[in-house]
């Protein structure tokens, strides 16, 4: 019996490590093509000069000031918009939650779009702080909605979604009034990452790092929040506080994504999925896996978004809706399967 046991810890064991190997290694391939693809031709040979030293060349300029930090906003992007979703289901205990769909994704956009309507020249700061106050007002309009109770989490999904219509619907509204901004306003409605510059990189970095570090200190104290909110205190976990930190987190990574790249969909609702498929619940393994599958699935989705309307750019938030749309109504209906 030990032996067998042993034997498969081994084989789950390698399995972890091959395919994290594999999802690594789609993610530098990945971010090597999209470095490489785009309205600018060149060789992998200029793409790596470019990479190796600070030449003087037109094209090496091209890919260290443009290409490369738009690949490294869509890999960060999709790290922290993935475990944002991933902590956000963990947090209301829904398999369909996620910071897009819950309205902190449409109030983080409506703060900023407000902003541009009253600054034409609002900067990437103010822009980061606006929208964390909309994602803050948008996750408290959801929760005091939902209230409290034994169907919380059943209310919660209708106020998320009834939010976010409501938010997107002013957000709209904004546009149609302000008619002279519409152009820098569907940066916000749509999503894209064809804008980044190094300024939006070192920006982000920090809430990416700083998320994560406060993410791997609590990653105990998650893993009972799946469990009934009396079982888990009777266990001496404070519930209330726990889920507070996990949306707190989800704020600071959806709303920092937000004001960098706009609500770009579905990206956080689709890859905790994919990842609990592969390696199950555990968490230490399930939040490294999700936050490596997120950067990889907003890379290749940048890189294809160049090539639908080629020679000309297409957000990013086209691709992602596009993949993210159907899968939404296979789970919605896999869901409403399970419950009959």
């Amino acid at each position: 019996m030990d032996t067998s046991i042993r034997m498969e810890k081994q084989n789950r064991s390698r399995f972890l490590l091959f395919l994290f190997c594999i999802c690594s290694l789609l993610l530098v391939g990945g971010m090597l093509f999209s470095l490489k693809w785009g309205q600018a031709q060149l060789s992998w040979g200029t793409l790596f000069e470019a990479l190796a030293y600070q030449g003087h060349d037109k094209l090496h300029l091209y890919i260290q000031t443009l290409r490369l930090p738009r690949t490294l906003t869509a890999c960060m992007v999709g790290i922290q918009l993935a475990i944002a979703g991933l902590l956000t289901q963990l947090t209301t205990k829904n398999p369909l939650a996620s910071p897009h769909i819950f309205g902190i994704n449409a109030g983080a956009s409506l703060a900023v779009v407000l902003g541009l309507v009253l600054s034409a020249g609002l900067g990437l700061m103010a822009s980061m702080a606006l929208a964390f106050i909309g994602a803050l007002t948008g996750a408290f309009l959801v929760w005091s909605l939902a209230g409290i109770g034994h169907k919380q989490y059943v209310r919660m999904a209708l106020a998320g979604i009834t939010v976010h219509f409501l938010l997107s619907s002013l957000t709209e509204g904004a546009m149609i009034l302000n008619q002279y901004s519409t152009e820098s306003m569907i940066f916000w409605l749509v999503g894209s990452v064809n804008r980044a510059g190094w300024n939006e990189v070192t920006t982000l970095l920090p809430f990416l790092i700083g998320g994560l570090l406060l993410l791997g200190f609590m990653v105990p104290s998650f893993r009972l929040l799946p469990l009934d909110d009396d079982i888990a205190s009777g266990l001496g976990q404070r519930v209330a506080l726990v889920r507070a930190i996990g949306m707190l987190l989800v704020i600071l990574f959806a709303g920092s994504a937000v004001a960098v790249c706009g609500p770009i969909g579905f990206v956080c609702l689709i890859v905790p999925h994919i990842a609990r498929a592969l390696v199950g619940p555990n968490l230490n393994v399930l939040v490294p896996l999700t936050g490596l599958l997120g950067g990889l699935m907003l890379v290749y989705a940048d890189l294809l978004s160049r090539f639908i309307a080629f020679p000309f750019e297409s957000p990013v938030g086209i691709v992602t809706s596009a993949i993210g749309a159907p899968f939404f109504i296979y789970l919605s209906r896999r869901q409403g399967g399970n419950t009959k």
